[in-house]
């Protein structure tokens, strides 16, 4: 069964998804056992990798000492077409829908089809709206777009949906990385009322508290990045 199919019947079965975000350009190589271990231990069930900027090569190095040490998922998480790397599991193929960037709307898609034409990795089609959270995010300096307001939820709302017809098979709501707000709950529930594809729910999230208020609003899978990376003790609290 496909990763992506395996999301699917987790939805179905009403189980939890959280995935712990590694971004290469902020991760030591070095420290990839510890804390693949503390991973292993917890509740997580995913692991995405990428960021806005990362140096070329620097992502499959990373992605090859996970897999040393973790039979979880590892999903690409591309900030740019050099951190693709067929030694993952799944490439979340991002379409930045909260733009007018032609590039990351179709432009960088068309440049990664000769890395992705003759390897195994699963691809999947992936929405990704980028919302404000009250700073300026390292997606908007790198792509040149402007996040959605989160007072107009539907506008957020109406671009997932517009995502959904044109054949996503995953809305990813962000807040983006190291948000000072977490989305809320409204946009979360507005969003999820009316969308029948998984929703990916990821920024700003610090504590347990944040993660469960995402799940309540209707979050299928939840991205945690930067409070690991800050505190490794946030581990603790997400033990299975």
């Amino acid at each position: 069964m496909s990763v992506y199919q395996n999301i699917l019947a987790a939805i179905e079965n009403q189980e939890k998804l959280l995935a712990v975000l590694i971004d290469p350009d902020k991760f030591p190589v070095e420290k990839t056992r510890g804390f693949i271990e503390k991973v292993n231990v917890s509740v997580a069930t995913h692991i995405f990798v990428g960021g806005s900027t990362v140096e070329a090569e620097a992502t499959e190095v990373l992605v090859n000492e996970i897999k040393k040490y973790t039979k979880l998922p590892v999903v690409l998480f591309p900030g740019d077409v050099t951190q693709i790397t067929d030694k993952a599991d799944v490439l979340l193929f991002l379409s930045l829908l909260s733009g007018r960037n032609s590039d990351y709307l179709i432009g960088k898609h068309v440049e990664a089809i000769p890395k992705l034409k003759d390897t195994n990795l699963e691809v999947v089609p992936t929405g990704y709206i980028l919302i404000d959270s009250g700073a300026v995010t390292a997606v908007e300096k790198v792509t040149g777009t402007k996040p959605l307001s989160r007072d107009d939820i539907q506008i957020v709302k109406d671009t997932a949906i517009a995502g959904q017809f044109l054949g996503m098979k995953l809305i990813y709501l962000e807040a983006g990385s190291g948000a000072k707000n977490a989305l809320t709950k409204a946009i979360i529930g507005m969003v999820k009322k009316e969308l029948k594809i998984p929703l990916i729910v990821g920024g700003g999230i610090k504590n347990s508290q944040q993660l469960e208020s995402a799940y309540k609003a209707g979050a299928d899978l939840v991205v945690i990045g930067t409070a690991f990376e800050e505190n490794e003790s946030f581990f603790d609290t997400l033990r299975k």
